[in-house]
C-alpha cells in the first residue's frame, strides 16, 4: 500500500535526483527527442520517449537501437537531440515547486545533501548552476561516475559514500520508476514525487512513499527537526 506514512527517522543525509524532481526539464527532453526523430523522418509515439525518463544516455541509446536497428542513425539522432537540448536549456530551466524551500530547510538544519543524476558531466553541473541549485549540495554524482547507472543502485551507493553516511540512514528523492528502483536497491528510504511518468501497479508494489509534491516531502521531515535521530525501522 502506498500512503504518505510518517518517516521512521530523521535521515542523516538526503540524496536528490535532478531532472523532473528538482528541475522541470523532462518536458524539454521529450520535446527534443520528438523533434530529433521528426527531423530524421521517424514516427515514434510520445510514450516511447516517456519510457526513457530516468535512464542514462547509454540506456536511452540502447532503447533506440532495439527500436530502429540502425546504429549510425541512433547515434546521429542522439547527438541532434543533445544539441537541441543544450540550446533550449542554456539559460536555465524552471524549478519544480517546493525545491528551494526544501533545500533551505535541510541547509538550516545542517543535513548533508547530494545529487544522484542520470545526466552526465559536465552537463549536470551546468544545469544545476544555471538553476541556482549547485551551492546547496555537498556532492554531485552523475552517470559519468558509475559503470551501472539507474535503475542499478551504484549511483546512490556512491552518493552516500561521498557524503560519509550509511545508505540505510539516507533519504532518496526521485520522480521516475528507474530512479526509485535504484534508490531502493541501495537500501535507502525513498520517496517518489512523480512528474511526467506516474507509477504503475508494479512500481507501487515496491512499497515506497509517493508524494504529490516536494512541499509534502518537507512536511514529512518537519516533525523530526529538533529531535535526536533514532534507529531506522
Amino acid at each position: 500500500m502506498n500512503t504518505l506514512a510518517a518517516l521512521p527517522f530523521l535521515p542523516d543525509a538526503v540524496i536528490f535526483d535532478m531532472d523532473g524532481l528538482m528541475i522541470d526539464s523532462e518536458r524539454v527532453s521529450v520535446a527534443c527527442w520528438s523533434q530529433a526523430a521528426e527531423e530524421f523522418g521517424l514516427t515514434l509515439e510520445r510514450s516511447f520517449f516517456l519510457g526513457m525518463v530516468g535512464f542514462g544516455d547509454r540506456d536511452c541509446r540502447a532503447m533506440l537501437r532495439r527500436h530502429l536497428a540502425d546504429d549510425a542513425q541512433v547515434d546521429a539522432m542522439s547527438e541532434r537531440c543533445h544539441l537541441l537540448y543544450d540550446e533550449r536549456t542554456h539559460a536555465g530551466l524552471p524549478l519544480r515547486p517546493g525545491i528551494v524551500e526544501l533545500l533551505e530547510l535541510l541547509k538550516a538544519h545542517d543535513i548533508p545533501r547530494a545529487v544522484a543524476t542520470s545526466t552526465r558531466q559536465p552537463r549536470a553541473d551546468r544545469k544545476l548552476e544555471a538553476a541556482g541549485l549547485l551551492p546547496y549540495f555537498h556532492a554531485v554524482v552523475t552517470s559519468s561516475d558509475v559503470s551501472r547507472p539507474k535503475p542499478e543502485p551504484e549511483i546512490y551507493l556512491l552518493a552516500a559514500q561521498r557524503l560519509g553516511h550509511a545508505p540505510a540512514r539516507c533519504l532518496a528523492l526521485e520522480d521516475s520508476p528507474a530512479g526509485i528502483r535504484a534508490a531502493l536497491g541501495a537500501g535507502m528510504t525513498a520517496i517518489q514525487v512523480p512528474d511526467l511518468v506516474h507509477p504503475d501497479d508494479a512500481v507501487r508494489a515496491l512499497g515506497h512513499r509517493i508524494a504529490g509534491s516536494l512541499h509534502d516531502v518537507r512536511q514529512l521531515l518537519q516533525p523530526w527537526l529538533g529531535k535526536a535521530p533514532v534507529a531506522a525501522l
